[in-house]
């Protein structure tokens, strides 16, 4: 079907029509059947959920809505009349807009750049710049136009693909878990944004796996349950509960929490203090950190102030620092690499999957080799049948839907090789574990997991971080927490003191009044070098 063909006919929808409907769509892989006849039907105007665990169907669905996947069955009608998508460029003029989980961005071009790649290329670069400052302000998504993608945390990439969807005025908008990295104060703003667009016609599917951000935003809810639709319900009228026994067929286990008597200090900072290696980054400043055996400590705070450049100097990519300002078992580890301070007992998760986290082109067993020395043999020689043993032993652990040990990282949908990359570190038993973004677009079963197996290995006597822009999950398994604001870290704050008001405030940075208002009370001691409110 001719793109221009297809605008025109979108531009006058058919009387009550909905906005979109699928009806038997229809997609098979050689080992799975991804999506096995799916209607679907969304109204103008009507914020709709997409509910299911990971791996149910749910990205490969909104993909082919997008034109991004081609169906092998069923049919798709936009404004009341039959389309055939054959690739994003033919949505966007059809008016439907997509933000991926996995951003598709351009690292080394600017985010004006990559927002101008999307857009009518009559418009001059200068403009489309300004419309993203305008859109940003606009909405509360933060960000410069004229800032590289690489130097971007994850959670500013997210604000660029979301206001490159805006830019588009979309008639149907689509977002792929868009508050994964967001913090509750642009959830909140973003929420704002979506109710806007909605009362102003706009269609939105929404995939979250956050429940009670479905419950508080969806006015319809559709659940997919391993390719198929197995429900349709008001998410307002539901609880978390029954939400999840839809989802999953059951209530996520609730994890246990018991009081562990911490042991010797793991890792300590002394007045961290580091420049930015680009114009663009943040600079660390006089960080004082403790992470003792037997707990998990957190950090919290808006993505963009400090937390790449903090855990690229904890994992050994970024060994500007002064040797005695990074100790790992009493060690000065500052200029050491990451494999000296594996062979300490650190290991790491990073926020990115694909790229750092995972090599997408090869094998599950293959990508153990990112942690695992011991699996290379006498001569160089890899020792494959360990690895896969391993692999296969961590995917049936943490419930991992793939096609076994020799499945390609990038053929697992985000929350399964999630699964993954956290459970081949907590596999190698580490005495420090660094975890970012724990249970970043993973369900509410899987991150129920994820948290238990933490907190598991915090009781076995291992000192575990936590950096996560999810306040509830910090909530649910840290024994202490701080606030990193522009490259600075608050105090320590016990859990049982922590409120969602009091880290909202210190993210701003205003802990300084507070903590000296706490100075020579009772119960405020030094903690890694700090005072502790």
């Amino acid at each position: 079907m001719n793109p221009s063909r297809q605008s025109d006919s979108a531009a006058v929808p058919a009387r009550g029509a909905p906005r979109l409907q699928l009806t038997g769509i229809t997609k098979r892989y050689p080992a799975v059947v991804a999506n096995d006849g799916i209607s679907l039907s969304v109204q103008p105007g009507e914020i709709h959920a997409v509910l299911g665990e990971n791996g149910a169907g749910k990205s490969t669905l909104m993909k082919i809505i997008y034109g991004a996947v081609k169906p092998d069955a069923g049919q798709m009608l936009f404004d009341g009349r039959p389309v055939q998508v054959k690739n994003p460029q033919e949505a966007r003029q059809l008016g439907i807009a997509m933000v991926f989980q996995h951003f598709s961005l351009f690292d080394t071009l600017t985010v004006a750049e990559n927002v101008w790649l999307g857009q009518d290329k009559r418009l001059p670069l200068a403009e489309v710049a300004q419309r993203v400052s305008a859109t940003a302000a606009e909405y509360g998504l933060d960000i410069d136009p004229q800032r590289p993608v690489h130097t971007l945390s994850v959670g500013e990439m997210q604000r660029v693909e979301i206001i490159r969807a805006l830019l588009t005025q979309p008639r149907l908008l689509i977002l792929d878990e868009p508050t994964s990295v967001l913090t509750p104060q642009a959830v909140d703003k973003l929420f704002v944004v979506l109710k806007k667009l909605a009362s102003e016609g706009c269609s939105i599917l929404y995939i979250s796996h956050k429940l009670h951000e479905i419950r508080a935003l969806c006015s319809a809810c559709t659940v997919v349950r391993g390719g198929r639709v197995t429900g349709v319900c008001d998410p307002s009228q539901e609880s978390n509960a029954s939400l999840s026994r839809l989802m999953i067929g059951a209530e996520p286990p609730q994890l246990t929490h018991r009081k562990v008597a911490v042991g010797a200090v793991v890792l300590r900072t002394q007045a961290l203090s580091l420049p930015t290696a680009d114009p663009f980054g943040v600079a660390l400043i006089d960080i004082d950190l403790a992470v003792r055996a037997g707990e998990v400590v957190g950090i919290a705070g808006i993505s963009g102030n400090g937390q790449k450049e903090l855990l690229y100097a904890l994992s050994g990519e970024d060994r500007r620092a002064q040797a005695a300002m990074v100790q790992l078992a009493g060690k000065n580890v500052a200029r050491q690499g990451p494999w000296r301070r594996r062979a300490l007992g650190l290991h790491f998760v990073p926020e990115e999957r694909l790229g750092r986290g995972a090599v997408p082109s090869m094998s599950l067993a293959h990508n153990l080799l990112l942690t695992r020395s011991n699996a290379v043999g006498a001569g160089g020689w890899l020792r494959m049948g360990q690895l896969q043993r391993q692999a296969q032993r961590i995917i049936e652990r943490f419930q991992v839907k793939a096609g076994g040990p020799d499945a390609p990282a990038q053929s697992l949908s985000g929350g399964n090789l999630q699964k993954f990359i956290v459970g081949r570190e907590i596999e190698a038993q580490p005495k420090l574990l660094i975890v970012s973004q724990p249970t970043w677009g993973v369900d509410v079963g899987a991150a129920a997991q994820i948290r238990g197996e933490i907190l598991q290995l915090r009781d076995q006597g291992c000192a575990v971080l936590v950096v996560s822009e999810e306040l509830d999950e910090l909530f649910e398994i840290c024994d202490r927490l701080h606030v990193l604001a522009k490259g600075r870290l608050s105090p320590s704050v016990p859990r049982a003191q922590a409120t969602v008001e009091r880290i909202g405030e210190w993210m701003s940075g205003l802990w300084h009044a507070e903590v000296q208002a706490h100075l020579g009370e009772a119960g405020v001691g030094g903690e890694g070098g700090h005072a502790q409110a």
